[in-house]
């Protein structure tokens, strides 16, 4: 917004900087992007191109020599001659007015001007481009007056005037970052309202450009008719439709400079009167236009659906397939036009030869349009505001001043013909009692402040309506303030406007509490625990793709492929919830593969949404008091459980090879030792027992991993290979992902430490022979029961098949560590530990003494 045309609208105190309006901003919610302008600093002159001669150069670039008159001012500087400049462009002749910086000057980005020696010349200036002095992008030649400004205003120009004031160069403009909820601010309009109040609301302090007469709606207008058979969620796609027509219009005018140049200063690039006209008053009060050429239409606009295969070719020269859900501006109901509220086509556009044109003002559905703009991957100014929400009652005073644009500085008429079809909802009143903004804030807001805050955001204020009394009022929103629509929204905008900073920093009295509960501090152990063994914590988006069932390769009644889509995701390509941490997690591990880190150990602590069936509706409650138990159970019945899990990924060398020796490539058991390190940091045991069909791990190679009561916490191995290939993972990568809140409730209980035997342990080894498909796992729970209470540890130290061994059998050496709290045992005594353990193993699995 240039601080110029905010002053139009808002009366602006006498030596009011940029900083000054972006401060005020801040100060009612609209947050300082940046600062642009105003830091120009001259000589900044018109020249006059006397004369010039072209060199060609060793590098194939012709320069041009030139002689250039500067006014009195610029030939003090060289004693009485005029100004000698070294240029690069040719688009210029002798004659042409062109923009010169002199040395002295300063350039925006700081670039200070100087004589200088160049191409075996001393350029005394600069001729300068757009782009240069900060006037636009282009870059292709330098800026001609006459063609920039039109002959007519250049003709009363002269060499030496100042060019800053003539180009408005020494104009701030203010960047702000506008919420999505205050779609009206993307407007001067709706940013001098907000300046103005930040300056108190004084009265006649704020000059509403829309507040304009318009002529009334006959039936002469230009035929509309608005058919939208598929409204989105029962809303139509477009309730207002505004046309007016202008004829006899001059193609070849261009655009006053005043309006170029506020153009370019808000980011857009002038074009041609028509389009310039339509973005000007875009830019002024937030109202889209688009202009059709007249001569290209059949006679009437019908604003439909698309059908199925139905194509346009946009203005920006893509050919889009058209969905069913976009809603279209079409020629007589046949041939497409537009895709409303995002872009026109290419067909209808205004040219160099247009001399009749039609003005469309409509008012568009926010959500419909949304869905079009994301779904064509296609953002425009246009669909930046009508997703955000524009002031419906805005089209009729937005065509007018676009008509008198046109009329003004393009000649033609105006037909007599008004259209506006308005099919807009009455906005509903609300009955607010002035007392919610005090409870909310926490500040005595009297009812006088209240009202007159309400009346300055321009919502009608009955105090005499039904339902009033001394502490209700009926509130009706202003048309451009759709987010008004409760208590608390009033209540925020009482506090905005009152001003923040009236709010008192308290800080609050803490209650005596039991600090962390016990599932905070589960998970802080889980994490520190996988922290510890050296894994690095990420955190990924919960949303996946609909093929991550198949990536996964979960079978066909795996709940797993239970997911629940969200109803305006992020991005269409990840439009569901994770059931699984892992489904998230892979895109971190990839993304750091394909940066070059080959060795790489992750893991993620996150929700997952297991709705485990079709969800009830969710019933929506009102904010007035607590929802009853019955209303309770319907919420919780629309939610999907959510079980938060752990998942981890590693791949490349667990332990890096040097002249210590060489290196270990992560397995399978660094998945389940993984797992194991954090049972063991809970002090919760666990059982480890082989699981051959679990997906999406290798059915040899999967770990099943459950409490002793048989309760599962999760799973751990190497992932299938197809997994890994469809997922396009390194080979061999293992992960591991269970639930926290199992592990959560079998630590709830506090354990009791052992004392710890301050007398010397007895070890012996043992080979057992098995056969091959007996897990190790339940050989070393047979020992276990078998060893008694002096059993301390059992260690698997060694697996062996080949030579010597019998064909179908395999040799586990195990290493059994014997203490007794009370006395050093005897040989005899460890003996018949270590036989009784035997003899259980022998029972239980079959297993022979090597």
């Amino acid at each position: 917004m240039p601080l110029g045309w905010l002053a139009e609208y808002a009366e602006v105190p006498p030596g009011t900087t940029g900083a000054d309006v972006a401060a005020a901003l801040v100060s009612v919610g609209i947050e300082e992007e940046d600062l642009h302008g105003g830091d120009i600093t001259g000589p900044l002159v018109v020249g006059r191109v006397l004369d010039f001669v072209e060199e060609p150069q060793k590098n194939g670039k012709t320069i041009r020599w030139c002689t250039v008159d500067v006014g009195e001012n610029g030939q003090m500087l060289t004693e009485g001659k005029h100004q000698e400049i070294v240029c690069g462009a040719l688009n210029f002749e002798v004659g042409d007015l062109v923009v010169v910086v002199l040395p002295g000057a300063t350039l925006p980005g700081g670039f200070h001007i100087s004589a200088r020696k160049t191409y075996g010349h001393v350029s005394n200036g600069m001729i300068c481009a757009e782009d240069e002095i900060g006037l636009g992008s282009d870059h292709e030649g330098i800026i001609v007056l006459s063609r920039l400004l039109g002959e007519e205003k250049a003709a009363d120009l002269k060499p030496g005037d100042d060019a800053i004031a003539l180009l408005g160069l020494g104009e701030e403009t203010i960047e702000a970052n506008v919420t999505p909820d205050r779609g009206y601010c993307f407007s001067v309009r709706g940013l001098a309202r907000e300046y103005w109040h930040a300056q108190g609301s004084p009265a006649g302090g704020f000059r509403d450009p829309a507040l304009i007469e318009t002529p009334a709606v006959n039936d002469a207008g230009y035929a509309v008719r608005v058919d939208d058979a598929a409204p989105i969620e029962g809303i139509a796609g477009c309730d207002r439709y505004v046309a007016r027509v202008i004829r006899g219009i001059d193609p070849t005018r261009p655009s006053p400079a005043w309006m170029q140049q506020r153009l370019t200063a808000m980011g857009m690039r002038p074009i041609s009167l028509a389009v310039d006209v339509t973005n000007y008053v875009m830019l002024a009060v937030g109202q889209p236009l688009h202009a059709f050429d007249l001569g290209k239409l059949s006679g009437s606009i019908v604003v439909r659906r698309a059908e199925s295969g139905e194509t346009l070719t946009t203005l920006d020269e893509v050919k889009r397939k058209l969905s069913p859900e976009d809603l279209l501006i079409t020629d007589g109901g046949e041939r497409v036009l537009a895709i409303a509220g995002v872009m026109g086509g290419a067909s209808s556009e205004v040219d160099d030869q247009t001399t009749d044109i039609l003005i469309e003002s409509a008012h568009f559905d926010p959500t419909s349009v949304a869905r079009t703009s994301r779904r064509h991957k296609l953002v425009t100014e246009a669909s930046k505001r009508y997703e955000r929400g524009v002031d419906p009652q805005l089209a009729p005073a937005a065509a007018q001043l676009a008509v008198d644009l046109l009329v003004e500085h393009g000649g033609g008429t105006v037909d007599h013909g008004v259209t506006d079809v308005d099919h807009t909802p009455e906005p509903s009143a609300y009955l607010l009692d002035v007392t919610e903004p005090g409870r909310i804030v926490g500040l005595d807001y009297p009812r006088e402040r209240v009202v007159q805050i309400l009346r300055d955001l321009g919502c009608m204020v009955d105090e005499t309506g039904a339902g009033t009394d001394d502490t209700h009022v009926l509130v009706t929103p202003p048309s451009w303030r759709p987010d008004l629509q409760d208590g608390p929204d009033y209540a925020e905008e009482v506090a905005r406007i009152d001003g923040y900073n009236n709010i008192p920093s308290i800080t609050p009295t803490p209650i005596e509490g039991q600090g962390l509960t016990h599932g905070q501090k589960t998970r802080r152990v889980v994490a520190d625990a996988l922290a510890g063994a050296g894994l690095t914590e990420v955190l990924t988006y919960p949303f996946v793709a609909e093929s991550v069932a198949d990536d996964l390769m979960l079978r066909a009644d795996d709940d797993r492929r239970h997911a629940v889509r969200v109803a305006n995701p992020l991005s269409e390509e990840r439009p569901l919830l994770r059931t699984s941490v892992l489904a998230s997690l892979v895109d971190a591990l990839r993304r750091n593969v394909a940066r070059g880190h080959k060795d790489v150990s992750l893991f993620e602590v996150g929700l997952v949404f297991r709705p485990g069936g079709p969800l009830a509706r969710a019933p929506i409650p009102s904010v007035l008091s607590r929802p009853d138990g019955e209303t309770l159970e319907q919420l919780y019945a629309a939610v999907p459980a959510q079980p938060r899990h752990v998942a981890l990924l590693m791949t490349g060398q667990i332990e890096h090879a040097g002249w210590w020796g060489p290196g270990r490539a992560a397995d399978w058991s660094d998945a389940v030792a993984a797992v194991q390190t954090v049972a063991a940091a809970l002090a919760v045991e666990v059982v480890v027992a082989n699981d051959p069909a679990h997906a999406p791990w290798h059915p040899g190679r999967c770990a099943r991993i459950s409490l002793a009561d048989g309760t599962l916490v999760g799973h751990a191995g190497e992932l299938h290979p197809k997994v890994l290939a469809s997922l396009d993972l390194p080979a061999r990568t293992v992960a591991a992902e269970f639930d926290v809140d199992v592990l959560v409730a079998a630590s709830a209980e506090p354990v009791q430490a052992r004392p710890f035997s301050t007398f010397p342990p007895a070890m012996t080894d043992i080979a057992l022979l098995v056969e091959a498909q007996v897990p190790a796992g339940d050989v070393e729970a047979a020992l276990r029961r078998g060893a008694g209470a002096s059993l301390e540890s059992v260690t698997l130290f060694d697996v062996y098949e080949g030579e010597r061994i019998e064909a179908g059998h395999r040799s586990l050496a195990y290493r059994l560590t014997f203490r007794a709290a009370d006395r050093t045992l005897t040989t005899d005594e460890v003996n018949g530990f270590r036989d009784a353990a035997v003899a259980s193993a022998a029972e239980a699995t079959g297993a022979v003494q090597r």
